[in-house]
């Protein structure tokens, strides 16, 4: 209750200070009637010796003299009021200003009672909090951005945020905390599968070079970790080594604990593979000659299929990659050059395009 009377108290101080100055009356030219007499006083003697001076005439100084008289009762007359107010007039403004003293607090109380919540009772800043998990979480996640500022070499931070990163889509970021998780206090599996994770993400899911390396140390720490072993399954999709992705996504199910969360996505990935590994094999069946020219017709729909507009990076870097597997060298040069025009407005295809070219020896490409 003792806050409703302060707030009052201040809404009415904060109101009279804007009002007081309304009720007041302006003030007067003089500060009294002795300062206007004396004023009449020199201006009948500086008449007087002009007269003496004969600067004047007679009929001139009687009519200063009655301009000086009425000039002193003019001001004396105003003397206790404004020029051109009236008490009638004063008194409707003090009017006016206690109306508004006393509208002014109802109606903003009415208004909070109206949209407010007046009953809702104080809450500590914990209870908030709970109430409240993204504040939480945000608030968390903001300690540790600026603990990091703060630390820039704290391995064991980068490695809690670079998690929240992937998580929340900011892929770059991701790629960066992993990193530097890694810089600072040394590579793990788990950091460098992560670390080629959000690297892919990042390039729009195309398994670049440097998700290659990264998956290359996670495999080297340890040859069974999942996660690696799923993405390098993705690259060799992307290579065109289709049967050996899915002989390497079926070992990976084989190796898994029954509870693995994990693969109900490698199932259906390797479902794909399979419905679209049909033609392959048919074509593996092929003589040598007519294999070649499938795969080179199956290319060469691509790259008119593509050549017509649009296209995803996969689908530019499967391209890419087809070409240059089949000796095709100016071609994959002008699809690679093709591909940057096109996809010139996403920056992270542009940087998985440039990783693209690095590797299969492109250069030329670039220029």
């Amino acid at each position: 209750m003792l806050i409703w009377i302060i707030f009052a108290a201040m809404t009415g101080a904060a109101v009279m200070a804007v009002l007081w100055p309304l009720g007041r009356q302006a003030p007067t030219l003089f500060a009294d009637t002795a300062g206007a007499t004396a004023l009449y006083r020199a201006q009948l003697a500086e008449i007087d010796r002009d007269l003496g001076r004969k600067l004047i005439g007679g009929v001139e100084a009687e009519a200063a003299k009655a301009e000086a008289a009425r000039r002193l009762l003019r001001e004396t007359a105003t003397e206790s009021m404004p020029a051109g107010e009236s008490e009638p007039a004063l008194r409707r403004r003090r009017a006016a200003s206690a109306i508004a003293l006393s509208c002014v607090p109802l109606l903003a109380l009415l208004i909070y009672g109206a949209y407010g919540s007046p009953t809702t009772p104080d809450q500590p800043l914990a209870a908030r909090m709970k109430a409240n998990p993204a504040q939480d979480f945000e608030l968390a996640l903001a300690r540790i951005e600026s603990h990091l500022a703060a630390n820039p070499t704290d391995g064991k931070g980068w490695s809690v945020l670079a998690p929240v990163y992937l998580r929340q889509g900011r892929f770059d970021d991701a790629a960066k905390a992993f990193a530097n998780a890694i810089r600072y206090d040394g590579a793990t599996t788990e950091r460098q599968g992560g670390q080629a994770e959000a690297q892919m993400l990042a390039a729009g899911g195309v398994v670049t070079a440097a998700a290659r390396s990264s998956l290359a140390e996670a495999l080297k720490l340890d040859p069974a970790n999942p996660r690696a072993r799923f993405f390098m399954a993705i690259a060799q999709e992307q290579d065109g080594q289709v049967p050996a992705a899915i002989a390497a996504l079926k070992a990976l199910l084989a190796d898994a604990p029954t509870d693995a969360p994990w693969t109900s996505t490698v199932r259906a990935r390797l479902e794909e593979l399979e419905r679209s590994s049909a033609p392959a094999d048919a074509i593996a069946s092929l003589p040598e000659a007519e294999r070649m020219t499938a795969i080179r017709g199956m290319v060469d729909g691509l790259a008119a299929r593509l050549a017509e507009g649009g296209g995803s990076l996969a689908d530019w870097s499967r391209l890419i990659r087809s070409q240059a597997v089949l000796g095709e060298r100016e071609a994959a040069q002008k699809s690679l050059s093709t591909a940057r025009e096109r996809l010139a407005s996403d920056r992270a295809a542009a940087s998985a395009l440039d990783g693209l070219r690095t590797e299969l020896g492109l250069q030329e490409a670039a220029r």
